[in-house]
Formats: C-alpha cells, structure tokens, sequence
C-alpha cells in the first residue's frame, strides 16, 4: 500500500517548484528533502538543496546557510552534500537571535537558484518552531520565499499555528505529514557531535593560517578595541560581490598581540563578517557571544 510520504514525493515531483520544509526536531525534514533532491535528480529534474538549518548543517559548515546542486542521484548524502556549492553567513548556531541574516541569506541563495533556472529547489530549515519568535522566522521565510509547497511535518499538533499562518499568508499548497514514529530522536549530545564533526571536516580541508587586519571587519571595530576579546570567533567571509568564499575562526596570538585567521579558504575575499559564535578548529563550542558584548554594550 502506498504510503502518505510516497504520495507526497509523487505530488512535489509532478509539479516540481519550490518546497519549504516545516518541522520540529527530529520529524524527519532533511531525510526527506534529501529523497525528494534524489528522485528529482533521477528523474531528470534539475534540482537544488538550500540547507537553513544552521546548526545541524547538512550542507556546508554550521552558522551558515548552504546551496548544493543536485547534479547525479547517486551522490545525493551526507558525505558528498557537505561541500556547499555557495554559502550565506549567519554566524550562530541559535536562530532565535539572528532572525534577520538567517531569513536574508536563505532568500539570497533560493534566488540563485531560480535565476539558474533550477525547477526544484528544497529548502531545508531549523527546527525551531515554537513561540513568538519560531513564528516570526517562518513567516517571514515564507513571505520572501514565497514557496510553491509547504511540507509540514506534524508531530504532536506543535506546528498548528505554523500551517496555519501557512494556509492563510502564502498561496502555497501545504501538505501535513505524520512525524510520529518515522524518526527516532537524538540525544542532545549526539546533536553536539554531529556540529562538531561537520565543523572538523570543513577546517581538516587544507586550512590555512594568516594575518588579519582590525580594519576587515563588519561591523567595524572601534578604536583601541581589545583584539584578544576576538580569539575563537567564527567569521564569514565576503567577496564583495554579495557571495560568501567560506567562514573562518579567528585566533589571536598573546605574545605577539596579533590576530590570526584559520580557514581553508584563501583566496577571493575583501572583507570579514563577525559572527556569534566561538568554537576550536576541531568544531568544539567555547560558548555563544553576542555583538553587543564584544563591544562592550551592555
């Protein structure tokens, strides 16, 4: 008997579009936005992967956004997806704080996508969808992507207010799914070890270690800043021309009182984003900060 998940590849695929993908921890999402890239590709469909899900990045590092084209079904896991093609920078791993670069760089990279003239594109996203602000970041994901197909991955009834606000602020056609049972729930450290191991094998790739100025930066720091306040933080990198090369963590150097970059990425950039977070080139958190404490504005 056909099940409802293959019923829904079946609908997606014979009007291929954009898909938003809405659910929870654990409900199954990027499982099946990666199946649907699959069958796509398969089918001769050209199709794209916009990973949102900044911290348990599927494609690319977390504390970004990653696009991967879906050239060949056969390479569609999570080993060959963690090359991103292009990347957006948001710089934390907690969206609740970074609602406006997480929603702007998901648009900048869906938008590639369309003026490549890609006829699927999966946008895969956080699970965080409770409160006031889970509401506000999926509403205004929606209103900028303006999805063909909002697949909701219900468990629970915790995503009412969600396909809700779907059904009456897109014109989106929006398909429930059951979550209960498909997917067993990971543990909060096995969470933490997957970010660490996407981290690790993206600073393993060749990086590098290099001067910084203090003038690279955005926003710009002010003067006498203290540079160690820096040390661990994790930067995008921007080529300015609205593209994102790579991310880097900063390293600041006691003896010598300079500030050092570590990034397998070397070549194309003119400029430096602050980012939120503070993690070791093996991926291990030091703790989040917020801009406003490493300015000292609070």
């Amino acid at each position: 008997m056909e099940s409802d998940v293959e019923k829904v590849y079946e609908r997606v695929l014979g009007s291929p579009g954009l898909v938003f993908m809405l659910g929870g921890l654990d409900t199954g999402k990027t499982t099946f936005a990666l199946e649907l890239a699959r069958r796509a590709s398969a089918a001769g469909i050209s199709a794209a992967l916009v990973d949102a899900d900044i911290e348990q990045s599927t494609v690319g590092p977390p504390t970004t956004v990653g696009l991967k084209w879906i050239n060949d079904s056969a390479q569609v896991d999570r080993a060959s997806l963690r090359a991103a093609d292009q990347l957006g920078f948001v710089g934390s791993l907690n969206p609740r704080e970074h609602l406006l670069p997480l929603v702007t760089a998901t648009a900048k990279l869906v938008r590639r996508a369309r003026e490549a003239g890609t006829r699927l594109i999966v946008v895969d996203t956080t699970g965080f969808v409770a409160g006031i602000y889970g509401q506000t970041l999926k509403y205004f994901k929606m209103d900028a992507l303006r999805p063909d197909f909002v697949i909701a991955f219900e468990r629970g009834g915790e995503l009412e207010s969600l396909v809700g606000m779907a059904q009456r602020f897109t014109s989106a056609e929006v398909i429930e799914v059951n979550a209960v049972d498909q997917f067993a729930s990971r543990s909060a450290e096995e969470r933490v070890r997957f970010r660490e191991e996407q981290f690790a094998a993206y600073f393993a790739d060749g990086s590098s270690r290099w001067r910084v100025k203090p003038t690279v930066f955005m926003p710009t720091l002010p003067p006498e800043f203290d540079l160690s306040r820096l040390d661990g933080l994790v930067v995008g990198m921007e080529d300015g021309r609205g593209s994102c090369p790579g991310i880097g963590v900063l390293e600041y150097e006691a003896s010598e009182g300079i500030l050092r970059m570590v990034s397998p990425v070397t070549e194309g950039v003119r400029g430096l984003r602050l980012g939120s977070s503070r993690i070791d080139t093996e991926g291990r958190s030091k703790g989040p900060v917020t801009l406003r404490q490493l300015f000292g504005t609070e």
